[in-house]
């Protein structure tokens, strides 16, 4: 069984690979650990009702856990009855802590007064947080936005997680109805490495290995949650490392991103998916990708329709041996 007390012990930032839906799943984390990958990962969310099973894809990125790292396993839904059960049901399997999704700002999630949803009521949170603290016999983290559309929101959700002793809690430095648009609220997110008695990770806009030792001097977090930056750049956390340690930064040339791009549509696509499909499905990380290479191969790769048309675009912009530091040319993350 993997234990986060290690990383909480260590003086060194933790590194966290963000929870994606659809995106950051087990090919993918599979995939991440060829590039040096992350200290903990985080599950695609369980989405939880009365009627829910433990999503079979989902649960196996736990039980086939490719990573050697921590997992925890991360739900989704605000009824309690379900929630209990569900999170009783995940402690069984080989988890470092299950995490209630307090972030996620999706208008079909929010609008159902889940995720990020529930930021808007406050006392449902605190009645939550109590329902699954009593539950959980292990660790039980949280990952929340600042509040659904009012920053200072945060700051009635920090003595919550203080009264219900949660264990690690991360913080996306905006708003739900921000979505990933805006600058991130670092002083926010200091507030909440201050004021709570728990490790904090900082989520939003990491960027670089400079960005995140900007980040966490001005946040005082304990370490970074890193999504999107990790899916454009999967050399970023052994970037980050070697930043901490004083070593030189290995940037990967344009080959070398092409040949992860490769591998990337090996990973993420099954043999036997048709072309078209295989194109649609690449294109979400995609998106994320051309953020680091140009806003030419951005606006073409979102026409591309066939394998074929896919990599010929890759390889007419990455068939270099430039080095590429994969920052995003527009702050999206």
């Amino acid at each position: 069984m993997f234990s986060l007390d290690p990383l909480f012990a260590s003086a060194d930032p933790i590194l966290a690979l963000a929870p994606m839906q659809d995106v950051t799943d087990l090919p993918f984390w599979r995939l991440m650990t060829r590039y040096g990958g992350a200290d903990l990962y985080y599950t695609e969310y369980f989405r939880v009702t009365p009627i829910s099973h433990l999503d079979k894809p989902i649960l196996a990125s736990i039980t086939q856990n490719p990573t050697g790292r921590p997992v925890i396993a991360q739900m989704i839904g605000n009824d309690i009855p379900s929630l209990v059960r569900t999170a009783k049901a995940l402690q069984g399997l080989p988890i470092a802590a299950i995490d209630l999704n307090l972030g996620c700002p999706a208008p079909v999630v929010y609008r159902k007064c889940a995720g990020g949803g529930l930021l808007r009521d406050l006392p449902r949170i605190d009645t939550i947080l109590g329902a699954l603290r009593d539950a959980i016999t292990g660790k039980f983290t949280v990952k929340t936005r600042l509040g659904f559309d009012d920053e200072r929101t945060v700051e009635a959700l920090l003595p919550l997680f203080d009264k219900h002793s949660i264990d690690l809690v991360t913080v996306h430095g905006r708003t739900v109805l921000q979505m990933y648009c805006g600058g991130i609220r670092h002083d926010l997110i200091r507030l909440a490495s201050e004021s709570l008695p728990c490790p904090v990770l900082a989520n939003g806009n990491v960027s670089s290995h400079l960005n995140a030792a900007t980040v966490l001097q001005e946040t005082h977090a304990r370490g970074l949650m890193i999504g999107r930056g990790a899916v454009r750049n999967p050399w970023i956390f052994s970037q980050i490392r070697q930043h901490f340690a004083g070593e030189a930064i290995s940037y990967p040339t344009g080959r070398e991103v092409l040949a992860y791009i490769r591998d990337l549509y090996e990973s993420v696509c099954s043999p036997d998916i048709p072309d078209p499909k295989g194109v649609q499905k690449i294109k979400k990380y995609a998106n994320f990708i051309g953020e680091g290479i140009s806003s030419e191969f951005l606006h073409a790769v979102r026409r591309v329709s066939t394998k074929t048309e896919f990599f010929s675009l890759c390889t007419e912009h990455l068939d270099h041996d430039q080095l590429m530091t994969l920052e995003p040319f527009n702050s999206f993350e």
